[in-house]
């Protein structure tokens, strides 16, 4: 069943906020996109429009959040993750505050607008901020799982989810950040394909395809569970797989834990060039991240 993600995440607000009076959500002319519509209707005394106006927007939220508040941010993850990146970097993560920051209609969401719309180095961009946790969620039921457990413990978080209704990987979830999820592990398996966000239905795709191939999925990329990594390495192969530059995201963090293993890790995700425009299934398909394109490349590196 394919589900919206956004949606998941307004409705889980709803009702964490009937409890918890001091969740406030903020958006940059956005709530339709963010789908926080709902919210705004529910609380229009805890939700805060700012306009087309991101800075103003994310250093609202750090002093919001310096006052004891929690506020969720909803933005497009092309420009909170740029064109905000200053506020982000001090009022959020050097200032330890507890933002908690929704990257809208990230990776190809935007196909058609092409580059200036893609959102391919939010990872890169935010990962390495301090304080900062980097979160994508592969279905609603982690996306609503990732709010439930941020509200209990507040802290500076990027939640980098689409814009299209995605297929659901679980039937619910219980997933804790920080703690890697094995989707699919066969006894006999020659490697494992490592997966974050929305590219985890299109590895299990490519790994029912495929038979004989692990999926293990990394909805946290920040703080990153590299025992989890390393043992996935014992099978012997690693491919990854990413809506992302492959500099710097998740292809880069698990070849940076596994810098002592000998084992080949194939990274599967945009290469140094700027990204094709096109709906977001056209552009999945154009660098092979669909399920059949990462059976297909998976093979050819086997030889």
């Amino acid at each position: 069943m394919a589900e919206s993600i956004r949606a998941a995440i307004c409705a889980e607000l709803i009702a964490l906020a009937r409890q918890d009076l001091d969740i406030v959500v903020l958006c940059s002319d956005s709530r339709g996109s963010a789908s926080m519509g709902e919210f705004a209707k529910s609380f229009p005394e805890r939700f805060i429009e700012t306009g087309i106006a991101e800075q103003n927007l994310v250093a609202i939220a750090a002093g919001l959040a310096h006052g004891g508040k929690k506020p969720f941010v909803a933005s497009p993850a092309c420009f909170l993750s740029a064109r905000a990146l200053e506020q982000v970097k001090v009022d959020v993560a050097y200032s330890n505050m507890p933002v908690m920051l929704i990257g809208i209609s990230g990776g190809f969401s935007y196909g058609p607008l092409g580059m200036t719309h893609h959102s391919l180095s939010d990872v890169a961009t935010l990962r390495p901020l301090p304080n900062m946790t980097v979160l994508l969620p592969a279905d609603r039921f982690e996306a609503v799982a990732m709010v439930r457990e941020l509200v209990n413990v507040p802290r500076p978080a990027y939640i980098r989810i689409g814009r299209n209704p995605v297929p659901d990987v679980h039937e619910k979830s219980d997933m804790t950040i920080g703690k890697v999820i094995w989707m699919r592990r066969e006894p006999n398996a020659k490697g494992t394909i490592i997966a974050c966000g929305e590219c985890v239905a299109m590895a299990m795709e490519a790994a029912t395809l495929l038979r004989t191939w692990n999926v293990l999925n990394v909805h946290t990329l920040k703080p990153l569970d590299e025992k989890a990594i390393q043992q996935a390495a014992q099978t012997g192969r690693i491919v990854t797989v990413e809506e992302h530059h492959i500099i710097n995201g998740l292809g880069a963090a698990v070849l940076q834990t596994l810098a002592l293993s000998p084992v080949p890790v194939l990274q599967l995700g945009v290469p140094d060039e700027p990204a094709v425009a096109g709906d977001s299934a056209y552009v999945r398909m154009r660098y092979g991240l669909d399920g059949v394109g990462i059976a297909r490349q998976i093979v050819q590196w086997e030889g």
